[in-house]
This record gives structure tokens, C-alpha cells and sequence, in this order.
């Protein structure tokens, strides 16, 4: 018996954002933040059996994070496929990342096996302020790949 799968690698450093002192009185942070085009790469994979894969991201605290921080990721890229009649949809544009699964992008495959390598996503984080408290806050991306 054959079992088709879809499959997902996640490959990617810890991101630690350099937020600069604030050295002056009545100043604030920039507030918003990027990671390089590819802090985390996945590779994903979908039978053509199965037609269609959903690439979903959520965040978890990791141990401690403050919902006033809003991380967001999108897709820069396509990575790379040698599948021609394969297709890689959605995730060009940031999208909040939440404690709850959202779709990224999806990954159509006819007639072959569709397999994409180094899909390249940057992160956003926003939202830093002088209002929150002094700590260091930490959270962890989780990717997963399903049914649509």
C-alpha cells in the first residue's frame, strides 16, 4: 500500500532584533523591524495525489511574549522546483502571525510530485514601544503543512 504525504522542513536561525537604546528623553523606538528576505526557508512537498497543500504559521510564547508585539511574515520568494505545472499561491504580503494556524501560501501539484526547496520568508516585528515593560520576550514560529 502507497501513503502519500505532504511534508514540510523548516531551516532557519533565532532571530534577535537589534533594538537600538533610547538615549534621549521624549524619544521612542522605530517601532517596526525586519529580518533578512530569508530568515527561515522551507522546504515543502505535495503529491500529486493529493492535489493541494496549505502552508499555515502560527506563533507560540516561548516562554514569555506581550500581545502589544506583532509579529507578521510573508513569502519573498518561490524557492526553487523543477515541477512545471506546479504552482505556489498567497504569502507575498505580511500577515499577522496569531496563537492560532493562518494560511501562508499553498502548493498546487499536477500530474507530479510538487516539491518546492529554500521557500525564503522574512519576518516583521512591530509594535515596540516605550510603553512595554523592560524584559526580553521571546516566541516560536511553527509552520505546518495540511489539507486546504
Amino acid at each position: 500500500m502507497l501513503k502519500a504525504q505532504r511534508t514540510l522542513t523548516v531551516a532557519g536561525g533565532n532571530w534577535a532584533v537589534p533594538i537600538p537604546s533610547i538615549t534621549e528623553a521624549g524619544s521612542n523606538y522605530a517601532g517596526t523591524y525586519e529580518s533578512i528576505d530569508n530568515q527561515v526557508s522551507l522546504t515543502a512537498s505535495v503529491p500529486a495525489l493529493l492535489g493541494t497543500g496549505k502552508v499555515s504559521v502560527h506563533y507560540e510564547p516561548n516562554p514569555t511574549w506581550n500581545s502589544n508585539l506583532i509579529l507578521s511574515v510573508k513569502r519573498t520568494g518561490d524557492g526553487t522546483t523543477v515541477c512545471v505545472l506546479c504552482t505556489i499561491t498567497g504569502g507575498t504580503a505580511y500577515q499577522v502571525v496569531t496563537l492560532t494556524d493562518l494560511e501562508l501560501f499553498r502548493i498546487t501539484a499536477v500530474l507530479a510530485l510538487g516539491s518546492y526547496s529554500n521557500i525564503p520568508i522574512k519576518i516583521q516585528l512591530t509594535g515596540v514601544s516605550v510603553t512595554i515593560p523592560a524584559a526580553t520576550y521571546n516566541s516560536k514560529l511553527v509552520f505546518t503543512i495540511g489539507p486546504p
